[in-house]
C-alpha cells in the first residue's frame, strides 16, 4: 500500500473537513465540536440544537445537510459485499459464496481490511469542502449478507456464506472485524449484518410474505449468525428485512428488534431498513393503515433509518415522518433516541474530528485497486476454487499443452467474474485471458458455442447500423436528455457507433451521471437473410422498436435485465430502429445485441477437435440469478431458479463436445449449486470457481497448470435434483442443507478434492466425560501423504445421536492449514458452551446429557458412494449433565 507524506495528507484532508474539525477547539465552541469529550455527550449536545425538521431530515438514508450546525449531507447507503461496489474502479474479490468456500477465517479478516481501506480512500478522494462525500463513497457499509442459503433456488444466495450457521458466523465475524478495524476509538468503516431475519427467497414474494419459522428453526438456523456478529464482532448496524416474521414486518418486529437484538444481545448500533421495507409495512404487509403509521411502528420497534424506494424516497418520507409526529404517533423523544444511535456512528467514524486524531486519515486517496490489493484478490480466487472431480489425475497437467480450445459463455465474460453488488476491476482476467497468460506458447482457440441460456449474442456492430436514410455514416443518432423521461431539449447530441455502453457510475458525460435518458435512432441493415436474435440489456429502463414493432420494454428502475426475440430479416433491407433508455441512480448499462444466422456450436466443435485440451467454462451469471430480476428464461423466475441443472443450451454444448473424446476440464462459474449429474459421469475434471473476482481467470489457469493445489470446500450442498427438496416457499429446515437432508447429494457440504492426499490419525479428547459448564479439547494429527504441497481444510463435526432437535451432524470448527508433502501437524479444537449445545423443539438452546460423536477430517464423515471418501478420524465423549443456555 502506498503511504503518502502524513503531514501533507493531514493538511489536505483538514482543508476539506468542516469548520468544526480544528486541531484546538476554543472554549466557546459547543460541546459537540470538542473531540476530547465522550461521544455520548457530544451527540446529546448536537441533537439538543436541532429543530424538529432538522431531526427528521436525518432519518432517511440520504441525510440532508444542516449548514448552521456544520452537519454535512451524508448517504448511509454504500455496498461492499466483496469489494467497494458501484463507485468505479475497485478491487473485486470473489463473490461472497466463493469467499466462504475458502474456509479461511484469518484470510477473510484481511479481505475485510483491504475493502475498508479502499472505502476510506474513495471517501477521502471525494470529500467536498462542506464535509460531504459522494453516494457510494461513504463509510457505512451495507454488508455482509449473513442470511442462510437454505435453498439453492434462491438467486440472491450467492451473496451469502452458504447454508451452515457456524461457517456463516465465523466468516461474518472475520469480515466485519476486518471492515471495522481495530482502533479502540474510531471505526475504519461501519459494517451491517443483513437481512434480519429469516430472509432467503423467493424473491417474488419477499415484500409480502409472512414467514412463520418453528421456534426450533429460528434459534437453530436463522438467528445464530446475527447473534454472533452482534455479540462477538460488535457489528455497527443491522438491516431489517422485507418479509414479516410471525405476523410482524421485520422492520417493525418487536421480537427481532427489541427482544433479540437490543435486550438479549445488547446491540448498541443502529438499524437500517432494506430499501422500501419501511413502506412495505403499510403498503405490502398492510400491518399499518397509513405510511406514517407504518413508519411510527418501525421507529418505535427499533428501526433507525429509512432506506426509501423510488415511490416514497426523499421528501415524501420526511413528510410521512412529520405527519406521524403531528398525529401523535411519534414523539420528539422517539426521534432523539434514534438520532443518538445515528450520530454516535458518525462520530465514531471520525467525521467530526480533526484528521490528526483519526488514524485512518493516513490512508491515501489513491489506495484502491492497487497491485497489492489485486494480488490479494488473486489469492482469494485461488483459495476459493473447489476441485470436484479429477479422474485419473488429469489435473494438474503433466505437460504444457500445445493447443487449447476454450469454449463456453463464461470463458470471456466479465459478469461471470464479478457477480453482483460489485465494483469495476481495472485489470480483469477472464478464464480465456488467464489461460493465454499462463500458457503463452500454446495455440489457443476461443469459441463461445452458446449463450448462457440461448444463442450467442454479441454487440450489434456499427457496420450494420446507419444514422439516417442516406446510409452515409455508420452508427446511430443519439440524443441525451438531462432527465429520465426524454423531455425538453437534449443536453448532448452525437452519433454513437453502436449501443454497447457500460457506464457504471461515470455516466454518459460529467453532466449526465444520473437521472438522464437517451433516444437512439437510425437504420439497421442485415447483412444476410435469415432468423436473427435481437436482444437488449439495460440498467435501468428501455424500449426498443424495429420499424413500428415494439420488440422489448422494461421501463422501470432495476438491475440489468436482458430481453431477446427471434425475428426473420431480409438482407440489405433498411429497418428503422429506435431505442429509448433512462438511467436513474447507481450503475448504468445499455447494450444492443444480436445473434446472426448460423450455428455457433460448429465453431466450438472445430476448436475442440483441433486442440490437445478443452476447457469448458459454463455455469450461471448474475444476469440470470440475482435480486428480484425481470427475465424471460426457462429455469429462472424473477432472479430465482426453478431448476438446478445447467441451462439447456449449455448442457447440449457439453454433450456435443464430450463426444469428441478430448481431455476436458469443466470450469463452473456460478453463484449457487448446479446439478451437473451428466458431467460427473462423463467429464474427467471439474473445477468449481464461483464468481471468482477480478483476477479469477488467472487463478483458474494456475489451478489447471498445477501452480497450486486447490483446497476450497463447498459451503453449500449440491443436490442431484430440485425433486430432492421441499417446496421453495416452505421455510422449514426439514430435509434442507446437510444438517437435515436425508437423501444422497451430488456433492456434500464441505466437499473438495486436492492434488495430494492427507491422512488423519491419533484422535484425542481431553475428557471422556464433560460437565455441562465445562469444556473439551479435541485434536488429531494430519499428514500430507501425497506428492504435492497443499492447503487442507480440517473440519470438525459433532453429532448427538438420539437427541430430539439435534441435526444429523453439524460443523463445530474448521482450520485451513498448509502442509508441505511429507509434513504433519497436530490440530486442536476447544469447545465449550454453545459449541456443545442443541436446540430443542421449543426453541430453547440446551446442553443435554448423553453421547457426542466427533469427526475430524477433510470433509463430512458420510460421503456418497460414487465420490472419494474424506479422510478423517472419529472419537466420542459423554456430556454428564444438562444446562439451559440464555438467549
Amino acid at each position: 500500500m502506498n503511504k503518502p507524506n502524513a503531514t501533507l495528507l493531514t493538511v489536505l484532508v483538514a482543508s476539506l473537513i468542516l469548520p468544526v474539525a480544528v486541531a484546538q477547539t476554543p472554549s466557546t465552541e459547543p460541546a459537540y465540536r470538542d473531540p476530547t469529550l465522550p461521544v455520548e455527550q457530544r451527540v446529546d449536545d448536537l441533537i439538543s440544537r436541532m429543530t424538529l425538521e432538522e431531526k427528521i431530515s436525518q432519518l432517511e438514508n440520504s441525510a440532508q445537510a444542516i449548514p448552521r450546525l456544520g452537519v454535512p449531507a451524508y448517504d448511509w447507503w454504500n455496498e461492499g459485499l466483496h469489494g467497494v461496489a458501484r463507485a468505479g474502479n475497485a478491487t473485486v474479490f470473489p463473490q461472497a459464496i466463493g469467499l466462504a468456500a475458502t474456509f479461511d477465517e484469518p484470510f477473510m479478516h484481511r479481505v475485510g481490511g483491504v475493502i475498508a481501506t479502499e472505502f476510506r480512500a474513495k471517501y477521502y478522494a471525494t470529500l467536498h469542502p462542506d464535509g460531504s462525500s459522494d453516494w457510494y463513497r461513504g463509510l457505512t457499509i451495507w454488508s455482509p449478507n449473513i442470511n442462510i442459503f437454505r435453498d439453492p433456488r434462491w438467486g440472491r444466495g450467492q451473496e451469502t456464506y452458504g447454508e451452515d450457521p457456524y461457517l456463516t458466523s465465523r466468516m461474518g465475524i472475520a469480515f466485519i472485524t476486518g471492515l471495522q478495524g481495530d482502533d479502540p476509538r474510531y471505526l475504519e468503516t461501519l459494517a451491517t449484518s443483513k437481512h434480519f431475519a429469516v430472509h432467503s427467497g423467493p424473491e417474488s414474494t419477499r415484500h409480502t410474505v409472512d414467514v412463520r419459522p418453528s421456534p426450533h428453526d429460528l434459534e437453530d438456523t436463522y438467528l445464530p449468525a446475527f447473534r454472533a456478529t452482534v455479540t462477538q464482532a460488535k457489528v455497527g448496524s443491522v438491516m431489517c428485512a422485507y418479509n414479516s416474521v410471525n405476523g410482524e414486518p421485520a422492520c417493525a418486529n418487536q421480537d427481532l428488534l427489541e427482544k433479540f437484538l437490543r435486550h438479549d444481545w445488547n446491540f448498541q448500533g443502529y438499524v437500517v431498513s432494506d430499501c422500501g421495507a419501511a413502506t412495505d409495512i403499510s403498503e405490502s404487509h398492510h400491518f399499518a393503515k397509513t405510511v406514517q403509521e407504518g413508519f411510527a411502528d418501525a421507529f418505535k420497534a427499533g428501526m433507525d433509518i429509512i432506506c426509501g424506494d423510488s415511490a416514497t424516497h426523499g421528501r415524501e418520507d420526511r413528510e410521512a415522518i412529520l405527519k406521524a409526529v403531528q398525529e401523535g404517533l411519534l414523539s420528539e423523544t422517539d426521534l432523539d433516541r434514534v438520532l443518538r444511535r445515528l450520530f454516535a456512528a458518525r462520530f465514531r467514524l471520525g467525521m467530526f474530528d480533526p484528521p490528526s486524531l483519526v488514524p485512518y486519515s493516513k490512508i491515501s486517496p489513491t489506495d484502491f485497486d492497487t497491485p497489492e490489493h489485486r494480488q490479494l484478490a488473486l489469492q482469494a480466487a485461488r483459495e476459493s476454487i473447489v476441485l470436484l472431480k479429477n479422474k485419473e489425475n488429469l489435473l494438474p497437467l503433466k505437460h504444457p499443452p500445445q493447443s487449447i480450445a476454450v469454449i463456453g459463455p463464461n470463458a470471456d465474460n466479465l459478469d461471470a467474474l464479478v457477480g453482483n453488488y460489485n465494483g469495476t476491476p481495472s485489470h480483469p482476467v477472464t478464464v480465456l485471458e488467464g489461460l493465454r497468460q499462463r500458457f503463452p506458447q500454446a495455440r489457443i482457440a476461443f469459441a463461445q458455442g452458446t449463450g448462457l441460456t440461448g444463442p450467442v449474442t454479441v454487440p450489434l456492430p456499427s457496420s450494420a447500423l446507419f444514422t439516417d436514410d442516406s446510409r452515409t455514416q455508420h452508427g446511430l443518432k443519439a440524443d441525451y436528455f438531462p432527465n429520465v423521461n426524454l423531455q425538453a431539449a437534449p443536453a448532448l447530441s452525437r452519433n454513437d457507433s453502436d449501443v454497447n455502453f457500460d457506464w457504471t457510475t461515470s455516466g454518459a458525460s460529467p453532466a449526465l451521471k444520473y437521472n438522464f435518458s437517451v433516444r437512439w435512432t437510425g437504420l439497421f441493415v442485415p447483412p444476410e437473410n435469415g432468423d436473427y436474435v435481437l436482444a437488449f440489456t439495460g440498467d435501468d429502463g428501455y424500449r426498443v422498436w424495429l420499424d413500428a414493432n415494439l420488440l422489448f420494454e422494461d421501463w422501470s428502475t432495476h438491475s440489468p435485465t436482458t430481453f431477446s426475440k427471434t425475428v426473420h430479416l431480409e438482407k440489405d433491407y433498411p429497418y428503422h430502429i429506435r431505442i429509448e433508455y433512462f438511467q436513474g441512480v447507481g450503475t448504468a448499462e445499455a447494450r444492443l445485441l444480436w445473434s446472426p444466422p448460423g450455428d455457433p456450436v460448429l465453431a466450438a466443435l472445430d476448436a475442440a477437435r483441433n486442440s490437445d485440451l478443452v476447457v469448458l467454462a459454463l455455469g450461471l451469471s448474475p444476469t440470470i440469478e440475482g435480486e428480484e430480476m425481470k427475465i424471460e428464461v426457462t429455469g429462472f423466475a424473477g432472479g430465482d431458479r426453478t431448476k438446478l441443472v445447467l441451462p439447456g443450451p449449455q448442457e447440449q454444448l457439453l454433450h456435443r463436445v464430450m463426444v469428441l473424446g478430448k481431455p476436458t476440464v469443466l470450469v463452473l462459474l456460478n453463484g449457487s449449486a448446479i446439478a451437473v449429474n451428466w458431467a460427473v459421469q462423463n467429464v474427467p475434471a471439474i473445477l468449481e470457481a464461483w464468481y471468482p473476482g477480478g483476477q479469477g481467470g488467472a487463478a483458474v489457469a494456475e489451478a489447471i497448470a498445477g501452480d497450486f493445489s486447490p483446497a476450497g470446500r463447498l459451503p453449500v450442498t449440491f443436490y442431484k435434483s430440485v425433486d430432492q427438496l421441499p417446496p421453495f416457499d416452505d421455510y422449514s429446515m426439514a430435509n434442507r442443507t446437510y444438517r437435515y437432508f436425508s437423501g444422497e447429494p451430488l456433492f456434500p457440504f464441505g466437499y473438495g478434492l486436492s492434488y495430494t492426499t492427507f491422512a488423519y490419525s491419533k484422535p484425542q479428547v481431553s475428557h471422556h466425560k464433560v460437565k455441562a459448564d465445562g469444556s473439551i479439547t479435541i485434536s488429531a494429527q494430519i499428514k500430507n501423504t501425497g506428492s504435492a504441497d497443499s492447503d487442507e481444510v480440517v473440519q470438525l463435526y459433532l453429532a448427538h445421536p438420539g437427541v430430539s432437535g439435534a441435526p444429523l451432524r453439524s460443523l463445530a470448527g474448521f482450520q485451513r492449514i498448509h502442509l508441505a508433502r511429507g509434513k504433519k501437524q497436530k490440530i486442536s479444537f476447544t469447545l465449550t458452551g454453545r459449541d456443545l449445545s442443541i436446540v430443542d423443539q421449543s426453541g430453547q438452546r440446551r446442553i443435554v446429557p448423553g453421547l457426542v460423536e466427533v469427526w475430524i477430517g477433510g470433509g463430512q464423515p458420510v460421503t456418497p458412494p460414487n465420490l472419494p471418501k474424506s479422510s478423517g478420524v472419529s472419537a466420542k465423549f459423554t456430556m454428564t449433565s444438562g444446562l439451559t443456555l440464555p438467549d
